[in-house]
């Protein structure tokens, strides 16, 4: 197994036909970064000329991260990665990480993605029938322990 590589850059592919995804880019550009952000269209040009090989349709399904080093996170994961990203979110992506977080990082990817379902200025993203967004199903079921 080949050591993990330090992240030095991400760039988040957000769908810009979406209120609340352009919305979230404008917050992400204003925060204080950790690690340097390059916010990018999901499935535009840019996108495809910066990864070729990456399924792109998928991308206007849920949010996707990709690191520096070729990681790519999709869904809950980079939505922490994101808030990891961002200097006064650190401790709370590290929180969300972990068993007890992980819970209210897919309840907040999940009423996301249903707003975003809703509000979405462009047609359904290609594929999304039967399983809107990508979403993975009921973030807590109800068994959520609230932090203390």
């Amino acid at each position: 197994m080949a050591p993990a590589r330090a992240v030095r850059s991400l760039t988040v592919l957000y769908d810009a036909g979406c209120p609340l995804c352009v919305h979230i880019r404008h917050w992400l550009l204003a925060q204080r970064r950790l690690v340097p952000l390059a916010l990018v269209p999901a499935a535009s040009w840019e996108a495809r000329r910066r990864f070729p090989r990456l399924d792109h349709a998928s991308t206007l399904r849920e949010i996707t991260v990709i690191g520096d080093s070729g990681q790519v996170w999709t869904g809950t994961d980079a939505f922490i990665v994101c808030l990891w990203a961002l200097a006064e979110h650190r401790p709370k992506a590290n929180w969300l990480a972990t068993p007890a977080g992980r819970p209210f990082a897919r309840a907040a990817m999940h009423t996301a993605s249903r707003w975003r379902e809703a509000v979405r200025t462009e047609g359904r993203p290609e594929g999304s029938e039967g399983n809107p967004e990508g979403v993975e199903g009921p973030a807590c079921d109800d068994h959520c322990a609230v932090p203390r």
